[in-house]
């Protein structure tokens, strides 16, 4: 197991509603803040992170507000077809080919990048540190939503599908590896927790094919109000700052209007303020 230092940054998923942390890292690079000795992202968290640690402001604003609309993207008619609803293949290469990812940034930053994914034939999380030419890939493992995604990414011979289905907020792992002072960027107002899975029959018979997803996937709401738990109630010696959207944010996961997005974003901006504050401040 890896320990890390005492100071970490964990930033939850939520595919378009991640456009909020993405306008808190990218105020974070504005005021050139980094006081963290490790990074932990899922799904869209981990994608944001990704574009922090390379130094890129604003690359994945581009990606929400426009890449993300387009009609390649989101294909609802493809899944009966036998395609997918989300094409990440599609998304990944016309971003990596049009913006590109800084690999020389990465790799000079030797602070570890978790990108938390889920193995799809036991369903177990697992916390990858990729090296900068897997890094993409592992991206796109820890974003392929069950389902939506129909056959995950391979990652050194094994299957892997999105983080969040096994682990969306990792605040756990990073106190178990020797974490003491967290900041987490929620997706979520403050208020929220996951409810039950409604059509539990429906999941199963979608999920046939992958058999060691189907417990994770109906339990998934057990384990995200859990660390919610947690992050209220801290172990004795750890402190949690928590960055959540306003009460008021109601970004659906896949939104396809650019104007809430954009206005997400710039909640994220201002709450990248409070956060500094929040940290810097005894």
């Amino acid at each position: 197991m890896e320990r890390i230092g005492p100071n970490a940054l964990v930033v939850e998923g939520g595919a378009m509603r991640g456009v909020f942390s993405c306008g808190i890292l990218d105020h974070f690079l504005a005021a050139d803040f980094s006081p963290f000795d490790s990074f932990w992202g899922v799904s869209a968290g981990a994608s944001n992170l990704a574009a922090y640690l390379a130094k890129m402001p604003k690359r994945n604003l581009k990606i929400y507000l426009d890449y993300s609309l387009r009609a390649e993207f989101i294909c609802p008619g493809q899944w009966f077809r036998g395609g997918d609803i989300l094409n990440l293949d599609w998304m990944w290469n016309i971003t990596l080919n049009e913006l590109g990812i800084d690999k020389a940034t990465l790799a000079a930053d030797k602070r570890p990048f978790f990108l938390g994914v889920t193995h799809r034939d036991t369903g177990q999380a697992e916390y990858h540190t990729p090296s900068v030419e897997l890094l993409a890939e592992t991206m796109k493992a820890s974003s392929a939503l069950p389902i939506l995604y129909r056959n995950g990414v391979t990652l050194n011979n094994a299957c892997y599908v999105d983080g969040g289905v096994s682990d969306a907020i990792p605040v756990a792992e990073a106190i178990r590896r020797g974490a003491k002072k967290i900041m987490v960027l929620r997706s979520r107002p403050a208020q929220y927790r996951k409810s039950a899975p409604r059509l539990s029959p429906m999941l199963r018979a979608l999920l046939h094919e992958t058999p060691a997803l189907i417990q994770p996937m109906l339990t998934r709401h057990e384990r995200y109000n859990q660390a919610i738990d947690l992050i209220r109630h801290p172990p004795t010696g750890i402190e949690i700052i928590e960055i959540c959207p306003p009460d008021s944010f109601k970004l659906k996961r896949l939104s396809r209007s650019p104007l809430p997005l954009q206005e997400a974003y710039q909640l994220g901006i201002h709450a990248g303020i409070e956060a500094i504050h929040r940290w810097t401040t005894p």
